[in-house]
């Protein structure tokens, strides 16, 4: 499996961003994407995931602001393209942004790595 994420960039305190992972290859063997972050001098931490049924979970300080979802027009029986909609951004949203993939649950640790993308937040 194949993450590609894309649609960091740098964005006013307040706005918003859209980042996206698409999945490509043995993609009938994901269960759950989602995306991490790490912040400079802080650990990785999960931000947000989704199941192949559309199940998501979040980290609890970000609810409210980030949505995951699935593009289900590009695949309805497998997941391929998720995005993570950023509202309300803040400077410690700071982070390089991964996406990932699990072929169980991203709580169990991922199987699949994107590169990152950096999302910064001015101020």
């Amino acid at each position: 499996v194949q993450l590609q994420a894309s649609g960091g960039g740098l964005v006013q305190a307040g706005g918003s961003l859209r980042l996206s992972c698409a999945a490509s290859g043995s993609i009938f063997s994901i269960n759950a994407m989602g995306w991490y972050r790490q912040a400079p001098g802080k650990q990785r931490e999960l931000v947000a995931t989704i199941t192949r049924r559309a199940i998501t979970n979040y980290s609890d300080s970000l609810k409210g602001r980030f949505t995951i979802s699935r593009d289900n027009a590009k695949n309805t029986v497998y997941l391929q393209m998720v995005y993570l909609q950023m509202n309300s951004l803040k400077p410690e949203d700071t982070a390089v942004y991964y996406c990932a993939a699990s072929t169980t649950s991203l709580y169990r640790g991922p199987d699949y790595w994107g590169q990152g993308t950096q999302v910064t937040v001015s101020s």
